[in-house]
């Protein structure tokens, strides 16, 4: 967490401070882009406006409960620790399936597989990926049917070290 003071976030154990800084570099480019009023703080406006320009709606519940993770308001500084504190081990399947659940419109456990090459290959949510990569993955046999993913099959199949058989596939 900063030193400059502030609240850590639900749970924080000053995971942020591990990261180097290439992580760290890549942690603000997406805190930057989530941050849509460039105001240092991401709140329900900008969780808001981040949905509608992926095509989503998001209810105010949803995104009052996604707030809900920090103590306070949602800096780079509690971003951080929030990630930290996910990539250590703390429900990152859930993490997984809670990001693709977001495609899931009419909710039934589905996005479309156009759908998920199209997150996988904009930059807009990452680091995009080469076709190399995306070979890989079906090489892997993805929960992929009829051009429908389960995406907590996929998210669990990410999870469980599935990735490391991809990359060597």
């Amino acid at each position: 967490m900063s030193k400059k003071g502030g609240k850590k976030a639900k749970g924080s154990s000053d995971a942020g401070q591990s990261f180097d800084p290439k992580m760290i570099a890549e942690f603000k480019e997406v805190f930057q882009i989530m941050d849509q009023n460039k105001d240092g703080i991401i709140d329900k406006s900008d969780l808001k406006d981040l949905y509608a320009q992926m095509g989503q709606v998001a209810s105010d519940s949803q995104i009052d409960e996604m707030l809900k993770e920090a103590d306070g308001p949602l800096n780079f500084a509690a971003f951080l620790s929030l990630f930290g504190d996910r990539l250590g081990g703390t429900d990152p399947e859930d993490t997984i399936f809670g990001a693709f659940q977001m495609f899931d419109r009419a909710k039934t456990g589905f996005i479309s597989e156009a759908d998920l090459l199209k997150i996988l290959q904009n930059k807009r949510y990452g680091e995009p990926f080469t076709e190399k990569e995306l070979d890989a993955m079906h090489k892997g046999k993805p929960p992929i049917e009829g051009g429908q993913v389960d995406y907590k099959a996929f998210a669990h199949l990410i999870t469980t070290g599935a990735q490391d058989e991809l990359a060597n596939a």
